[in-house]
């Protein structure tokens, strides 16, 4: 093989998918409940994973302990090789951002304020010029430009949700965990959202990892997703080896229907 050819074989080489955020082997109990037992799953960098499953299995409480707001009773949590609990909470902050189910700020502030708060780690509250600019650009993916000045009470639910997301876009994490960002949106909305988590990934290099109820979003959006159930990862893998009517059956005990729209595999469980 001459060096030319060498030289060009070399250029359309893609790097390896790197793990980013590892769970080994975690447990989280509150009193006799067993939540989260024995898991143990890998994400990789650049990528959105969808964890779904039934009410209970532990979904929110696993993503909790990915993200250090929970204490794991056993087992480890990992980014990029090290330890969550070896950051100083300042740094983990910088590089890891969530967005909790429920979010209650008990001020009267504007959108645009709101969003400022997803500085802080970075600027403790002495805004940039680069600050601003990260408040910006979050301001303009979450679509609510027209009405950044509008106070958080006085807005729709779905108005209020996009809100919350962009402060946790304006953290500008390396990684990003929502769970259920898609609660109180109609549909335009939510399909807004997951287009704009899809440009993250896509654009930024974002690690996203979403806590999803509606398993078409899972299905049309995710690199891959986790299954849980009973405090178990049933299933783990790509859209194409999850979304089947077998796998479906272990995770919800339904026989869902799936019918292939666009590429994209749609399961159909209303009927």
């Amino acid at each position: 093989m001459t060096t030319a050819l060498m030289e060009r074989k070399q250029q359309v080489i893609r790097p390896q998918i790197q793990v980013g955020l590892e769970v080994k082997g975690v447990y989280k109990s509150y009193g006799e409940n067993d939540v989260v037992r024995d898991v143990s799953i890998a994400v990789k960098k650049g990528t959105l994973t969808s964890f779904i499953g039934p009410n209970g299995a532990g979904k929110s409480t696993l993503i909790a302990m990915m993200s250090r707001l929970v204490k794991q009773d056993r087992g480890q949590v990992l980014i990029e090789g090290q330890a969550l609990e070896s950051f100083k909470s300042k740094e983990l902050a910088k590089k890891i951002s969530i967005l909790k189910q429920s979010n209650h700020i008990h001020m009267r502030l504007t959108i645009r304020e709101l969003v400022s708060f997803g500085r802080f780690p970075h600027s403790q509250n002495r805004l940039t010029k680069v600050d601003w600019k990260h408040i910006d650009e979050a301001i303009d993916y979450m679509s609510l430009r027209e009405i950044e000045h509008q106070y958080i009470d006085e807005l729709s639910g779905g108005q209020r949700q996009r809100a919350y997301i962009a402060m946790v876009l304006a953290q500008n994490t390396d990684y990003v965990i929502l769970d259920e960002p898609l609660n109180n949106l109609d549909m335009k909305h939510a399909v807004s959202i997951m287009k704009t988590l899809r440009r993250l990934v896509y654009d930024l290099g974002k690690t996203i990892m979403i806590v999803v109820h509606d398993i078409n979003f899972a299905s049309c959006y995710s690199d891959d997703i986790v299954a849980m159930k009973n405090g178990q990862i049933v299933s783990h893998g790509r859209c194409k080896d999850i979304i089947t009517r077998a796998s479906l059956r272990d995770i919800y005990d339904m026989d869902i229907a799936i019918e292939e729209v666009n590429c994209n595999k749609i399961c159909v469980y209303f009927t």
